[in-house]
This record gives structure tokens, sequence and C-alpha cells, in this order.
């Protein structure tokens, strides 16, 4: 207990205070214009930190990143545009609520649960982290094929409505995963002879096309009736969200459970882990029919699992100093600028430091309450801004995140391409959830597979011989066989009515 109270007394100075508060501005801003992720505020963070002492730094990047997984719901919710990638599982979700006019409500349901899930997350990532990070020490290629199935396996509850459709969309996501340098042969796939595709494509400007860009053709194409805007601008609706929230306790606490868990493996992120309690929040559901139409279920989950793995991906970072996501990566180069090294011995030499960012985040997830109200009644309003004049700036702020990634047109490129691409699939409705779904996992699936066939000299059966693996592989073939089973069983069924109807006939 003594490097908690040595911690608290590093947090709570007027200067750490203040870099905080400025923290949930910057975070609020960056995490609700698109194009501007998580990683990206951090490494806008990065400067600035510079000039600050190990622990305001810590504490400004832990809170801005709080803020911002938050704060990407915001655009989501209002203009079916999500602002961060962990958003991109249920923005249209929320966005249906809004149409409905339940846009506040569900805002303050995302709120409440985001802010739920980062508490779960900092407690666990205060007193479980040893015990997180050696579990997660033990997987290897074998495991991260497994997780990546089971995250590939969501495709088909998030395209409940149309599997071929959604199996189509999962198969470009996964081509353009594909598309760089072999990471074997170093041979180019797919390039064209293109010197930009070289790196491959990046996630965020194609996330930027298809929801922001997309967005944009669909409302100059098929402009929405000033009615229909007006009547999505309502207030909050408090005992509506509190009711929502006491309904779905048991998906609140699912959520929080697996983003702790997911965030806490290197490389997954709050992104799976939203993707992962959607689709399991689907299958479990006693009315997964009413998905995809406006259905809060599935957000409590997710909203409530992306922030608790904002947390907990500080997990294997701290410990072993291997990143949980790409702003941990970020931090662990902060942490060496500041003459620390990651690792055990961090807890042991610097402990009241590691402790201060256990309590900024619990700070920052507090803070959060009132600054995302705020920022929740303040982006009401964007919904009474003409769309000639709110297209063209989010077309301006959307182009500007998809350059900014590289520095590069390419990325212009990309988002124009895939915004113009999304456009016809949702027109002829091909759902684009799968295609998020593929490219964010299709990288992971491919390395590791790659990796254990060299390892083991092309030995499949290597991918059952650990025991976390084993387990893995099991339930993932069971929720691929279960459906066909449950089909086969059906057709049966069909085959002896339709005999006993022959026989009554007869």
């Amino acid at each position: 207990m003594e490097p908690l109270f040595a911690a608290f007394d590093l947090v709570f100075r007027w200067e750490i205070i203040a870099v905080i508060l400025g923290s949930c501005v910057f975070g609020i801003f960056a995490g609700a214009m698109p194009g501007i992720s998580a990683t990206v505020a951090v490494a806008l963070l990065v400067p600035i930190t510079f000039f600050m002492e190990p622990v305001a730094a810590l504490a400004a990047i832990a809170t801005a990143v709080a803020m911002a997984i938050f704060a990407g719901d915001l655009p989501g919710a209002l203009l079916r545009i999500p602002g961060m990638p962990a958003s991109a599982a249920y923005a249209e979700e929320a966005h249906e609520m809004t149409m409905k006019g339940q846009g506040g409500t569900i805002l303050m349901v995302s709120l409440l649960c985001s802010v739920l899930g980062g508490l779960v997350g900092t407690l666990a990532l205060a007193f479980s982290a040893p015990l997180l990070a050696d579990f997660a020490l033990e997987f290897q290629y074998y495991e991260y094929f497994w997780l990546a199935c089971l995250g590939l396996s969501t495709a088909a509850l998030v395209a409940a409505k149309n599997p071929v459709k959604g199996m189509i969309s999962l198969s470009i996501g996964l081509l353009l995963a594909t598309v760089g340098l072999d990471m074997i042969s170093g041979q180019p796939r797919f390039t064209f002879g293109t010197l930009g595709l070289m790196e491959g494509i990046h996630f965020i400007p194609v996330m930027i096309g298809i929801f922001a860009i997309a967005e944009v053709l669909r409302t100059l194409i098929h402009p929405p009736r000033a009615d229909a805007r007006n009547a999505r601008v309502q207030k909050i609706d408090f005992r509506e969200a509190y009711r929502i929230i006491w309904r779905y306790k048991a998906n609140l606490a699912r959520g929080s459970l697996f983003g702790t868990l997911i965030g806490a493996l290197p490389g997954a992120g709050s992104d799976i882990a939203a993707w992962v309690s959607y689709g399991y929040a689907r299958k479990r559901s006693k009315t997964p029919e009413k998905f995809g139409t406006g259905h809060p279920e599935g957000i409590v989950a997710a909203s409530a699992s992306n922030n608790a793995a904002t947390s907990s991906t500080w997990v294997p970072s701290l410990v072993f100093g291997i990143p949980g996501d790409s702003v941990t990566a970020i931090v662990i180069g902060v942490l060496f600028l500041k003459g620390l090294e990651p690792g055990p011995n961090v807890f042991i030499e610097n402990a009241p430091l590691v402790y201060s960012i256990f309590v900024s985040f619990f700070i920052a997830n507090l803070v959060l309450i009132p600054v995302g109200y705020v920022a929740i009644r303040a982006a009401s309003q964007l919904l009474k801004v003409s769309n000639n004049i709110l297209m063209p700036i989010i077309l301006i702020f959307t182009l500007v995140g998809a350059y900014s990634i590289n520095n590069s047109m390419m990325g212009v490129g990309v988002a124009l391409a895939a915004g113009i691409g999304s456009f016809f699939m949702q027109e002829n409705d091909f759902p684009v959830a799968p295609l998020i779904l593929g490219m964010v996992i299709g990288t992971l699936l491919e390395q590791n597979f790659m990796q254990a066939m060299i390892a083991q000299q092309g030995d499949l059966t290597a991918f059952f011989s650990r025991p976390i693996a084993a387990s893995l592989g099991v339930v993932t073939i069971l929720i691929w066989v279960t459906p066909l089973v449950g089909a086969v069983r059906r057709w049966r069924n069909r085959q002896r009515a339709g005999a006993a109807d022959g026989n009554q006939n007869v």
C-alpha cells in the first residue's frame, strides 16, 4: 500500500491536475475527429511530453486515450462516422438509435458504460497486472492464430441478416490485408507496381473512407429531410439510460471482462475487444434479430469493452515491455526517453511511478462523466448545422486525417477509393462491418499462421499441441460447426414434415 499512497502524493498536485484537465479537452477533440485515432492523438502529445516530468507525461497520455476512446462514439452515433476504430463495431447501431430520436440517451449509455468498463480495466491493471501478463506471455503463434479465427467468426454474427454478403465483405477485407510485401518472402503482393502500396494498406484511411466519405456521398445523393434531422435532436433521458444499463448489466459485466482479458493480450487492443464483445452479445441475445436496427444491447457490451481494454493494454507494456497496442508502443518509447526501462524491475525500482499511472486512469475515468456529458450536449448541436456546411467540413477533416497517417497522398487516395466502394456496397445491402473486421484481424491471422508453419515445418497438429491453443481451437471449431449442425437438423425436420404430409394426403 505504501507505493499507492506515494502515487497519490505524486498525482494530486496542481500541475498534474492541470495536465489531466488539459488532456481531457484534447482527448475529446481528437476522438471526435474522424481519422485522428488514439494513436495519432498520443503521437501528437509526445513532443509536449519532452518538457514534462515522467508522472505528468504518463498522466497526459493515459487521460487523452481514455477520453478519445469515448469521444469516438459521438460522430458515430450522430453522423454514422466513428471517430475511433474501437467505435466502428457499434457505430451503425448507435446511429440507428439516433434516427429514432434516442441519440442523447444512447450516448449517455455509452458514456456510463465506458466509465464503468474503464474503472474495471483500471482495477485489473492495478491489482492483477502480473497475473494477466503471465497469462498473456503464454500466448504464442498458435494461440494468436485461434484468437484471430475466433475474432473472424464474429463476422457471421455481425452479418447475420445476409451471411453470404457478409462473407463476401469479409473476404474483401482479408484481401486488402494481404496488400504489400509478403512477410516471409518479401515479394510484393497486389501492389501493381505502385511504391505507395509496398507497405500495405493502412487500416485508418480505409475506415475513414468506408464511414466518413461514404456518408458524405450518401448525404449528397440522398439528402435527409429537414424534419428527419430535427426529429433526431432530443434531450438526454437519464432514467431511460439507467434503465438500459440495468437491463443489460450482464452484458456490461461481460464486456468489461472481455475488454480486460483481450486488452492484456499483446497486439489485440480495444478495437478487437469491441468487435468480440459486440458479436458475443448478439450470439447470447434472446432477440438477435433486433441487432442492427437500433438496439442498445450490443452497445452496452462493446462500449464497456473498449474502455476496459484501453487500461489493460498497459499490462504487458509495463510488466514485460511488450506493447499491448500501438498506443502503449509509444508509451514504451516515452518511458525510455524518461530514463525508465519497462519490465518487472520497474515495479521494484519505480513502484510509485507505476501506481501513479493507475491513479491517473482512475481519475480520468471519473472526470470523463462531466466532460463527456458536456461533449454530448455540444455534439448534439451538429445536427442543427446545415448539410451544406457540415459535410464539406467533415470531408476536409477526414482527408487531413487520412493524409496524416503517413504524410502521403496515398492515404487520401485509399480513403476516397474505400469511400466510393463502401457507398456502392451499402447501396446494394452489403454490410461493411465484416470488411473492417477482416482488415483488422487478417494481418494477425496470416502472420501467426506463417510463423507457426515455419517453426513446425508445416505440421498442422501443432495448433492443438498446447493446452490453451487446443482449448481455443476446439471452441472456434464448435462455433463453426454448430450452425452447420443446426442447418442439417432443420433440413431433416423439413424432410420429415414433408414426408408426413405426403403420407396424410395419400
